[in-house]
């Protein structure tokens, strides 16, 4: 069994599931231990945001949500 198989096999069972590329969390991810310091690697090279980057974006979007539910 290779590692892509599990994935293969939940996208063909569940042919309504998003196959964009991008990371979907009801797809299952299983591999080796090389894919797995592979796929961190690969996150690690993404944008980093500090704390209060990430706090006053999270306030923004709260902002946003509770205004449209008004």
């Amino acid at each position: 069994m290779t590692a892509a198989e599990p994935a293969e096999a939940y996208l063909t069972a569940n042919a309504d599931v998003s196959t964009s590329g991008k990371w979907n969390p009801n797809v299952p991810f299983h591999g080796t231990q090389d894919e797995w310091w592979e796929h961190f690697h690969r996150i690690e090279e993404g944008p980093f945001y500090t704390i209060e980057e990430a706090n006053e974006e999270f306030r923004i979007w709260k902002e946003k949500l509770l205004a449209s539910r008004m």
